[in-house]
């Protein structure tokens, strides 16, 4: 694949908007696959896992919490960019979120390690995504009872990243380490 343009309006539903827009803003959004690996390094590399367990209110994820999370995103919206790209037209079942979390144990993980792993992981998509036909990232799938198109998937990895990722910037880390 050599570029891939924004997905349209009708390739998701509505509530991953937000994250097809933040994709869409990056300008060239494989680029911001990879570029996000580095920012999540240079963000978080450097907390120890005691900071990495600070959370902003009681009832928010801590940064481990947040990480694993994105690792759990990662891995469901790959496996459904597979399925999709592959023409697989089986509709594909959500998810809860915050059972996974919960379930996962997270905060006993190194923060390193969980960073490790997304690298890991987005690394594998970035060469998956690199080697799709044009054909196959336009092709479209049904996930959580909507349609979902392969290219919207690829934008909404990136998305769903860059929205914790403010996140953590705004509520989370000193302005020092953004």
């Amino acid at each position: 694949m050599n570029k891939l343009t924004p997905p349209q309006s009708n390739e998701y539903a509505e509530f991953y908007a937000g994250y097809v827009q933040r994709a869409a803003s990056k300008g060239d959004v494989l680029a911001a696959l990879a570029k996000q690996i580095d920012e999540i390094k240079s963000a978080l590399g450097n907390l120890s896992d005691e900071q990495a367990l600070f959370r902003d209110a009681p009832q928010e994820w801590t940064i481990k919490e947040v990480m694993g999370h994105l690792n759990d995103v990662e891995r469901v919206f790959s496996y459904r960019l597979l399925r999709i790209s592959r023409n697989d037209e089986t509709a594909l079942p959500g998810f809860e979120q915050e059972d996974y979390v919960r379930e996962a144990g997270f905060d006993s993980h190194p923060i390193k390690d969980l960073i490790q792993e997304f690298e890991h992981l987005r690394r594998a998509n970035i060469l998956a995504i690199q080697n799709m036909s044009d054909e196959s990232a336009l092709r479209i799938g049904a996930a959580s009872g909507y349609p979902v198109s392969a290219r919207a998937l690829i934008y909404m990895l990136v998305g769903h990243v860059d929205h914790h990722m403010e996140s953590l910037r705004e509520k989370y880390l000193p302005p020092s380490r953004s």
